[in-house]
């Protein structure tokens, strides 16, 4: 049988429990099939008796709506909570409820995100293991080649081009089951470039990584502008129509993730790939404004947690 998926918390004073408890409720999983890590008192309203991992928690701690230390450090706590149950192999996946990252600045934790906790608690340097952010709407699949970094100290190199889309290339052999991955490069400039005119990155980085890459067999495009290519990408989502690569790489943040969002904000789940163990979490945030008023939607948690699931 499967192991268990946990199901962390995340921010109480955001909307994860409620999203959690939704989500639970119309998938009805298994119950040996779910554990969930935060407080008996946050997943009241569950139709569905599951195992609870207890994080310390007190009700006057609860402050809908606003980040507060208080809900930093027990967000962390549920995070390091599932690592720990993980090193006991006593899951087979996480599931994250979103968490406000200057909330647990607040409590300490200087991280820009779950990704980065996840990578320094679970990451095996001997067996080249590091966290990937991939997002993920059916076939249509974005890896983030840097993440939360502001535009100004974005840096693509030759190294990070080889190193990142070697080890996308085995997650999708190995987690998407994709026997030839066809692996898709957005550019860092405005038409790629145009032979320099625009930046040079195209020219000095990315042409010798991907001479490199396809040397060792690695299916990878020509760095190619994000505006066409996910024009195309997008024609071919909305018509459900089988995308013409298995991932596409956008190099920063904002340029992989308006597409995707745009086209698929409430059934669009965040993973973190390239460890040992699988993690999901939906692809919004803690929706402080509308914690606590029972309007918000639990798509993208339901697509989190069948990511695992099945």
């Amino acid at each position: 049988m499967s192991k268990k998926i946990a199901i962390t918390a995340g921010d109480f004073n955001g909307i994860g429990p409620e999203v959690i408890i939704k989500a639970l409720n119309k998938l009805n999983p298994p119950k040996d099939r779910v554990l969930l890590i935060g407080a008996k008192q946050l997943f009241s309203g569950l139709n569905t008796d599951y195992e609870i991992e207890e994080v310390p928690f007190d009700n006057n701690w609860l402050c809908l709506g606003r980040e507060t230390k208080e809900a930093g450090e027990f967000s962390y706590n549920c995070l390091i909570k599932a690592c720990e149950l993980v090193k006991n192999k006593k899951i087979g996946a996480i599931v994250t409820a979103p968490v406000s990252k200057n909330a647990m600045h607040l409590a300490g934790h200087n991280f820009s995100g779950q990704t980065e906790v996840l990578q320094q608690c679970l990451a095996n340097p001997q067996k080249d293991e590091k966290a990937e952010m991939v997002f993920v709407s059916n076939d249509l699949r974005i890896l983030l080649l840097t993440r939360h970094l502001p535009l100004k100290e974005i840096k693509i190199t030759k190294e990070l081009l080889i190193e990142k889309i070697q080890r996308i290339n085995r997650v999708l052999k190995n987690n998407f089951k994709i026997e030839s991955p066809k692996i898709a490069l957005c550019s860092l400039n405005p038409h790629a470039g145009e032979n320099g005119i625009l930046g040079r990155e195209e020219i000095e980085e990315f042409t010798p990584a991907i001479e490199y890459l396809r040397s060792e067999g690695i299916n990878v495009s020509d760095p190619m502008p994000s505006d066409t290519m996910f024009a195309k990408a997008a024609k071919n989502y909305v018509n459900q129509q089988k995308q013409p690569y298995d991932i596409y790489c956008a190099c920063y943040h904002d340029q992989g993730l308006i597409p995707i969002k745009v086209l698929a904000m409430e059934n669009t789940v965040n993973m973190t790939a390239g460890l040992s163990i699988i993690r999901t979490s939906p692809a919004h945030g803690t929706a402080y404004d509308i914690a606590g008023k029972g309007i918000a939607g639990e798509n993208s948690m339901i697509c989190a947690i069948k990511q695992v699931l099945l």
